[in-house]
């Protein structure tokens, strides 16, 4: 246990973060496979504290911090940008499924190294590149930190966006249950290139169309789907929900 709240005002949550804390750690503590996976859970979570510290500074200090921290790493990383880099340590899909594979008897140190290189950069930076890609225009305006824009154009993010598909694509195909890790880099084209973020923007709209068709017919289903769904009256959402 730390002090989480020492450098806040606040400072009595009546133990709802430490009973929290406490919590997670009984249940992983617990999992059968947990010894093997720890090396790799730890260092995604690492990455993620890491970015949330270097995003949330000045705004000036912002991208000297992120590419100085692009610099020390030492792992035989693919060929990225350090914004790429950022992107892909912004996400918690490669935690999720290291975990969900612990629960069994018959994960192996084998297999969390692959999940671990198949999520890590490649399915975790769709992720949440595309995250940033239908954000452009908030964030342009907010004036907040958006990875995406520093790409030299349009043609370029779909590029590199549609690389990180392909190589997610290929990776996962190593694992066990890759019907199911298919579905969901395709459910995340599908989520994001329907949102309605999108249609405003006329060049991420092109661009979301060019996206949605990596998927495949699968990726068109989810697209349309999320799309439906968006545009349902809240109470035709509320009703399909019950």
């Amino acid at each position: 246990m730390d002090d989480y709240y020492r450098f806040r005002d606040e400072q009595d949550d009546g133990g709802y973060l430490a009973a929290l804390v406490m919590t997670c750690q009984e249940v992983l503590a617990g999992l059968p496979a947990y010894e093997l996976i720890a090396p790799y859970l730890h260092e995604l979570a690492d990455y993620y504290c890491a970015l949330q510290v270097y995003k949330h500074v000045r705004r000036e200090e912002r991208v000297p911090l992120l590419q100085a921290w692009f610099g020390e790493q030492e792992s035989p990383s693919p060929p990225m940008a350090w914004y790429e880099f950022a992107a892909s340590s912004g996400s918690t899909l490669g935690i999720f499924c290291l975990v969900a594979h612990a629960c069994h008897q018959d994960c192996t140190a084998l297999l969390a190294r692959k999940i671990r290189d198949a999520y890590f950069p490649w399915v975790q930076g769709l992720h949440i590149l595309l995250d940033y890609f239908i954000d452009q225009d908030e964030d342009r305006r907010g004036g907040d930190l958006n990875f995406c824009s520093y790409y030299q154009d349009h043609r370029e993010m779909v590029a590199r966006l549609s690389h990180f598909y392909k190589q997610a694509n290929m990776s996962i195909s190593a694992l066990p249950y890759a019907r199911f890790h298919r579905l969901i880099i395709k459910g995340l084209l599908g989520i994001y290139c329907a949102d309605k973020k999108v249609y405003p923007q006329k060049e991420v709209r092109m661009a979301a169309r060019r996206l949605v068709f990596l998927g495949g017919s699968g990726g068109v289903f989810f697209y349309l789907v999320c799309w439906l769904y968006r545009r349902m009256p809240a109470s035709d959402v509320q009703s399909a929900s019950t």
